[in-house]
């Protein structure tokens, strides 16, 4: 069976006792079930896996025995930062859930034009809370040692104004394929837009930054498919799927 991993905001060290927060506790003992001596695996996003041991399966503060530590996470062949409009509810946290488990480096939520959810104050703080917790689950699922940056939310405009150069833009029109594109050193942006893609405005935009349009192929993707599709191809020409 495979082992529990779990994240903790705390520095590990082999032979070290921890007691959990709320959270993972609740997940082990009253979720999972575990009981005393069971092992599992437990990472604060440094790179490394530490093997460690339940020793009191307590209900509200769990204690763990750290057992050792795994050798540091291979670093990626190519950083993918993923800037992608934000959409609604579950849409938004499957492109975000699923774009980690495929292996993107930096994620950034954009407000478009046409972004069907505004966010501010603290409306906007819980929801990027709430994606934070998408992405260490992702990385708890799919066995990743170091989390993805999720960046602050933005608008589109002002964040085109300060993003690197040789970008991405997902654009079913585009007369480029995505299979076409000459392959990144080590970073690649991929821009999104959300549902109903980005405005021929923002597009424009896009490109006088030195964003190249990319088309996947025939079909009009949805906004939590088409980033996912393009993450994947990436990976499989230039990545770590290779």
């Amino acid at each position: 069976m495979r082992l529990p991993r779990i994240f903790v905001e705390s520095p590990l060290s082999a032979g070290s006792n921890l007691v959990l927060p709320a959270g993972p506790t609740r997940h082990l003992t009253q979720v999972l079930r575990l009981t005393a001596n069971t092992p599992l695996i437990l990472f604060n996003g440094d790179g490394r896996d530490y093997p460690a041991r339940l020793i009191e399966p307590n209900r509200t503060a769990a204690t763990v025995l750290v057992e050792g530590a795994s050798e540091p996470e291979t670093a990626p062949r190519l950083r993918i930062h993923l800037a992608l409009g934000v959409s609604k509810g579950e849409r938004m946290d499957y492109a975000i859930q699923k774009a980690v488990e495929l292996g993107v480096d930096r994620l950034t939520p954009l407000f478009t034009e046409r972004s069907q959810v505004r966010l501010d104050g603290a409306r906007l703080e819980r929801r990027l809370e709430h994606w934070r917790g998408i992405v260490i689950g992702a990385c708890e699922q799919s066995g990743r040692r170091r989390l993805p940056t999720l960046e602050p939310a933005a608008t589109l405009e002002p964040w085109l104004a300060t993003a690197p150069a040789g970008g991405l833009l997902l654009d079913p029109l585009a007369p480029l394929a995505l299979t076409e594109f000459p392959a990144p050193e080590i970073d690649v942006t991929l821009l999104v837009g959300p549902e109903g893609g980005l405005s021929s405005r923002e597009r424009e935009q896009a490109r006088r930054q030195g964003f190249q349009g990319v088309r996947l192929g025939p079909r009009i993707l949805r906004t939590e498919t088409a980033p996912l599709a393009a993450i994947a191809v990436i990976q499989a020409l230039w990545g770590d799927f290779g």
